[in-house]
């Protein structure tokens, strides 16, 4: 199953478990995205519902009917801006969404997990290397992480295995949109603003949502067990830090 169904992430992600042959269970808020992911794929489950809040957890659970192989937490965040203009109360609605929608996720599907099921958060490389421009996306992906460590030692007696999934900035509308904003504000072309973030990679380029898809997808092979609670890192290079 996958959480944010309908996002640039979410739905490489459906495409991807969809190619392993695996149904999948589509959340998200947008009830139109959802049916039009159905109508062209019938293998596709659409479950509308808000993971930011509590009656989520039974709308989920009521939607399967099967053991879940890999549960995916890929709601993306809201924007919030940067640390000089914040609202203080956007961290802790950031943390509640993120970290607190993996939480109600894990609790929907607890009773269809089985050894070799898979619980999987998308992150993000702010989590790690702290910019005062992503202030919220860093102060959640640093609780993120926190909890699928925690997570990982509830369920790792079970035989369930829990990862995080930290991209770098990742090719989408999304991206565009904020470097429009970006450049806006600051008299510069877009493409100037997408350079800096691809110059932050050695590779000189960035991360699409196709290779997040495929790092789901290697999940899936009963050799990533070795990865249990870690935190895999899918920026091109771009972490600096050792650790």
């Amino acid at each position: 199953m996958v959480v944010g169904a309908t996002g640039a992430l979410g739905g490489a992600i459906s495409r991807r478990l969809r190619r392993a042959e695996l149904r999948v269970l589509a959340v998200a808020r947008d009830r139109v995205g959802l049916d039009r992911l159905a109508e062209d794929d019938p293998g596709v489950v659409p479950c509308a519902t808000d993971i930011g809040k509590v009656a989520s957890i039974e709308r989920i659970a009521a939607a399967l009917d099967a053991p879940v192989r890999i549960a995916v937490q890929a709601t993306g965040l809201p924007r919030a801006g940067p640390l000089s203009t914040v609202d203080p109360d956007a961290l802790g609605a950031a943390v509640a969404l993120k970290a607190g929608g993996l939480l109600r996720l894990v609790r929907a599907v607890d009773d269809r997990l089985d050894a070799g099921s898979r619980i999987v958060a998308l992150g993000g490389h702010f989590g790690s290397e702290p910019e005062p421009h992503a202030t919220a996306a860093g102060v959640t992906n640093a609780a993120l992480a926190n909890l699928v460590r925690q997570l990982s030692d509830a369920y790792g007696p079970r035989g369930v295995t829990v990862h995080l999934l930290a991209p770098g900035p990742v090719d989408t509308e999304r991206l565009r949109g904020l470097a429009s904003t970006a450049a806006e504000s600051r008299g510069v072309g877009v493409e100037e603003v997408l350079d800096e973030h691809r110059a932050a990679s050695p590779l000189g380029r960035l991360v699409t949502a196709e290779q997040v898809a495929w790092a789901v997808g290697m999940l899936l092979d009963s050799e990533a067990d070795a990865l249990h609670g870690s935190t895999l890192a899918l920026d091109g290079g771009a972490r600096r830090g050792l650790f």
